[in-house]
């Protein structure tokens, strides 16, 4: 594996050290006037300000200090702009570091310190800007495999802190670059060199012998097709191809082994490392950017990476990252077929190039399975699954409950954890005739897998796959009305990461991080 990191992330306290530049985030230059250690500097924001007024609105500004007032000369302020109406939110502060750090690498910075200063208002903001900054360093892992040694940004990112905040921010913060690098390198890398099999290589170098998280990948492809048909009838085409062959990784931490008592959460997160539609092929430019279609997976594991560091107590976490390539060719399964699931559901197929939902039901009902051995869990899929949450949401992923997850309440408190952590989401509730689009037309089938049109032109395109995934797993014999009922929760993360082929952002990671395994350290 590429690691160690090119870039190194540190906590001070101090200004004192081999640091070649500065970068403040704020949103007024009076704060600096109020700080310890930068108040020696207030006068020269202050002149400065007075030859270029845009200093006081949301922009960066490169500023050499004079030799005799300060001992870093180059000095970049990233002003965030207001913070007082009512939809800014901490986001901005991320935003003001991108800006602050690009201007600092670009100028030939390469060991800086960040410092956010910020009125409270947010109370995350330190922590938001540094995952910006952290944004702006992430080198590709290609990039890195090659050696380029000329295309490290920065050397360390120093994150200032005052001595009185949490004395775990230097761990969180080195447990987050490498989480989220481990959710970029899966996610980003192309569909050459995140196979599903390397992706389960690479996998198995993260979490070695002495790692909290136990991994097993299921590479057999006799017991693929016994016990994952649906997963086994997406990757079909590409089992002609050694090399594009699936790969299902189960991954485990258990913080707690004789404790049955801790919580369970259970993930299956969509890993099609590149989708072309299948039989039902994407034409024109709609199949570029498809190599992210892997990101669910790609934030299951960065999320054990994050568990495998800060070891969170009184939690346990089971996850299946059902890897597939999602290809054209003469064996490659069709529309009107009719694949027995796990579950015992006989579904019918209706456009291959809805095979996210049916690449992952078969882990889905494997985990509903297990869960019955555990005290309350609470399942989730994630998944780049619709165009239609994209267009109904832009950037922020949905949250789909079930009666028992809505009844609990959990999604309600992740919205809150997201707000703070500067990864919103949103939650949409599922229907009646959600679930009812899924019926099937004939009684040769229990259900439907879907619609002949795109999800993008189909009314509820993006809640219909949520109660599909309810329906076609078991899940309703688990409903608030039954003698166990399961929590379970739907996230379409939609293109939630950003832009393609840009550096993504790790959504809605950061978010599950922070409220799973952070009050927990």
């Amino acid at each position: 594996m590429a690691f160690p990191l090119p870039t190194l992330v540190n906590v001070t306290n101090t200004l004192k050290g081999n640091f070649d530049g500065i970068v403040i985030v704020s949103h007024s230059i009076e704060l600096v006037r109020k700080h310890s250690q930068l108040c020696k500097i207030y006068e020269n924001l202050v002149e400065y300000s007075a030859e270029n007024k845009s200093i006081n609105t949301a922009s960066a500004h490169f500023i050499l200090l004079p030799f005799d007032s300060f001992p870093i000369r180059r000095l970049i302020y990233s002003n965030v702009g207001s913070i007082d109406e009512d939809f800014d939110d901490v986001r901005k502060y991320k935003t003001a570091a991108i800006n602050g750090i690009d201007m600092a690498i670009s100028s030939g910075m390469k060991n800086v310190v960040l410092i956010t200063l910020s009125d409270g208002t947010f109370q995350q903001a330190n922590l938001v800007s540094a995952f910006g900054a952290l944004h702006c360093t992430y080198v590709p892992l290609t990039v890195r495999e090659r050696n380029f040694k000329h295309q490290i940004s920065l050397e360390s990112l120093n994150v200032f802190v005052d001595e009185k905040e949490n004395s775990n921010l230097d761990k969180i913060l080195k447990a987050f670059l490498i989480s989220l690098t481990v959710c970029r390198d899966v996610g980003d890398s192309d569909p050459i060199r995140m196979t599903p099999l390397k992706v389960g290589k690479y996998m198995q170098d993260l979490f070695d012998e002495k790692s909290s998280v136990k991994i097993k990948n299921i590479t057999d492809l006799n017991i693929i097709e016994r016990d994952y048909p649906l997963m086994f009838a997406v990757n079909r085409s590409a089992n002609d191809v050694p090399e594009h062959r699936p790969c299902l990784i189960k991954l485990e931490y258990q913080s707690s082994p004789d404790n049955e008592d801790v919580e369970t959460i259970m993930l299956v997160g969509k890993g099609v490392t590149i989708d072309t539609g299948g039989i039902n092929l994407k034409i024109g430019t709609a199949m570029n950017g498809m190599s992210r279609d892997k990101y669910g997976s790609a934030v299951v594991a960065g999320f054990f990476a994050a568990l495998n560091i800060l070891k969170p107590k009184n939690i346990r976490v089971i996850a299946n990252m059902p890897m597939v390539r999602n290809s054209i060719g003469s064996n490659g399964y069709t529309c009107d077929e009719i694949i027995k699931s796990r579950s015992g559901k006989y579904i019918r197929i209706m456009n291959t190039d809805a095979e996210g939902r049916i690449s992952m039901l078969d882990s889905l009902t494997e985990l509903l399975e297990i869960s019955a051995k555990y005290k309350n869990p609470h399942l989730y899929t994630l998944a780049t699954l619709t165009g239609h949450e994209v267009l109904a949401h832009g950037e922020y992923a949905a949250m789909m409950d079930n009666g028992p997850a809505l009844k609990h309440g959990t999604s309600n408190e992740i919205l809150k954890t997201g707000e703070i952590y500067g990864q919103p989401l949103v939650i949409d509730r599922l229907q009646p005739e959600d679930f009812q689009f899924n019926f099937p037309e004939c009684k040769e089938a229990d259900l439907r897998q879907g619609n002949t049109l795109a999800s993008v032109v189909t009314l509820r395109g993006h809640q219909a796959p949520g109660a599909f995934l309810i329906q076609g797993s078991g899940l309703m014999n688990h409903q608030n009305k039954s003698e166990r009922p399961v929590k379970f929760t739907h996230i379409d993360m939609g293109s939630c990461m950003g832009d393609f082929p840009n550096v993504s952002y790790p959504n809605p990671l950061v978010t599950l991080i922070a409220h799973y395994i952070l009050p927990r350290i």
